[in-house]
């Protein structure tokens, strides 16, 4: 069994509009709902062996907030420009080539990527119907298979799906 967990990067700025795309960065809002899912997340005891981002100034900003908060080495955040607006079926591609930990079978491997592709590959991979993952939304699944080679649509069942708004009682 392999752990999923699919986080959309936390709201970012549109006050600068000469600035590309790829390089808005977090706005305030962003900046606090980012280490508040961190922590949601810290209270679960997550514990990623992994962190893979499109490397978008707004992703990229959101996984590193999230790690500072989980303990997890900055330094071993994974770039891949691939999920920078993925589509489903680009994000399956990078699911896919995950190497598999020498350890175990179980791993846990955080994705911080992008709407709408996003939430597509949430529902594909868990035969979900989720309308719309919401920035700093955090899908989690567990997969069942043993490597992620294996990955595929609907091989998953979703363990929780959160977000800042949501009601947490």
């Amino acid at each position: 069994m392999k752990t999923l967990y699919l986080i959309r990067h936390a709201k970012s700025s549109w006050d600068n509009p000469d600035l590309n795309d790829f390089d808005r960065p977090l706005n305030k809002r962003g900046q606090k709902d980012a280490p508040r899912m961190g922590k949601r997340l810290k209270e679960k005891r997550v514990t990623p062996d992994i962190m893979i981002t499109s490397p978008a100034e707004r992703a990229l900003a959101t996984c590193k907030e999230i790690a500072r908060v989980l303990g997890f080495a900055e330094e071993k955040i994974i770039t891949d420009r691939r999920l920078y607006h993925a589509d489903e079926d680009q994000i399956l591609k990078v699911i896919k080539e995950l190497k598999d930990s020498p350890r175990d079978s179980e791993e846990i491997v955080m994705l911080f990527g992008h709407n709408p592709g996003l939430t597509e590959f949430a529902n594909s991979l868990l035969n979900e119907t989720i309308d719309n993952i919401p920035t700093t939304g955090v899908v989690a699944a567990t997969l069942n298979i043993d490597h992620w080679k294996d990955a595929r649509f609907g091989c998953g069942t979703m363990d929780f799906f959160d977000f800042p708004k949501k009601d947490n009682d």
